[in-house]
């Protein structure tokens, strides 16, 4: 049979086979029979006894629109949302802002690219800084003055006991982290909040308030491996990154400990991340 079949009903309209029709407009037979499987493009007549399947140029402008759409990034179920009678206009629009918002990440992720291989003094270095959520959490607080990081080591049992004493129960995963109230790092005089997340509140004591602390869209963190008196350098990269970068902070830092003297033997072995609360500068 002919690549293209005469319909006795209609002498003036030409029936291009499938294989035809796809050479035609470059587009896979497999394609052909997806689209019309989900009711995007559906062949116009197919010959009841070889099952054979025909097209007409007057359905040319409706694959090409599906092409278009489709190089433009459309899903199927979007395009079938045009031809129910979304205006295009509307899912154009939309799929433009999507497109901006996707380069502006790039955009992001290149500058972070760049960082990395940057060998100049603005380097952060052996530390990586990501972007992250960190999430809303409660958390039984103690906020006090201590001289300087060893004193850590002192103020925090007590609290543990405190909270034992109060039937307090850690989240799943534990989030220990202090607040630097302080807005930077400071060697002497440091004004902390201390920090452990809690499934619930409890009744405040003298020692303990329970509060809920607000989700942060966007952290720029870092982890820092070893002892505390290596947090300057931690603190210095994310500080570079966030002017580097196009960022400004917005709230005081936070010292997450993951390991620590608790379960580690080497103070080499502590891991920090210390995270930075910032906001896109515009």
């Amino acid at each position: 049979m002919n690549e293209t079949y005469q319909c006795e009903r209609k002498e003036e309209t030409v029936y291009y086979k499938i294989g035809l029709f796809s050479k035609m407009n470059r587009v896979t037979i497999k394609a052909l029979r997806h689209y019309d499987e989900i009711g995007l493009l559906a062949p116009a007549f197919i010959e009841k006894f070889t099952g054979y399947r025909y097209y007409t140029s007057e359905q040319l402008p409706i694959l090409h629109q599906i092409l278009a759409l489709r190089e433009m990034g459309f899903t199927l179920d979007e395009i079938k949302q045009i031809q129910g009678g979304v205006p295009e206009k509307e899912l154009l629009q939309k799929k433009k802002l999507e497109i901006i918002k996707k380069i502006a990440a790039d955009t992001l992720r290149l500058a972070q690219v760049e960082s990395y291989l940057s060998k100049s003094e603005a380097s952060t270095g052996e530390y990586h800084i990501i972007l992250k959520e960190l999430p809303q959490v409660i958390v039984a607080s103690m906020r006090t003055m201590i001289p300087g990081y060893d004193a850590l080591f002192h103020v925090i049992p007590p609290m543990g006991a405190e909270m034992e004493r109060l039937g307090c129960v850690c989240a799943v995963p534990e989030y220990c982290f202090n607040i630097y109230h302080d807005g930077e790092y400071r060697e002497t005089d440091i004004d902390v909040e201390i920090c452990e997340a809690v499934t619930e509140k409890k009744a405040d004591s003298e020692l303990l308030t329970f509060k809920v602390i607000d989700c942060v869209e966007n952290a720029a963190c870092v982890l820092h491996k070893g002892p505390y008196e290596g947090f300057p350098k931690a603190y210095n990269a994310v500080l570079k990154w966030v002017e580097n970068n196009g960022y400004e902070i917005i709230d005081n830092p936070r010292e997450s400990y993951i390991d620590g003297l608790w379960n580690k033997d080497s103070a080499e072995d502590w891991l920090t991340e210390i995270q930075f609360p910032v906001r896109k500068i515009c």
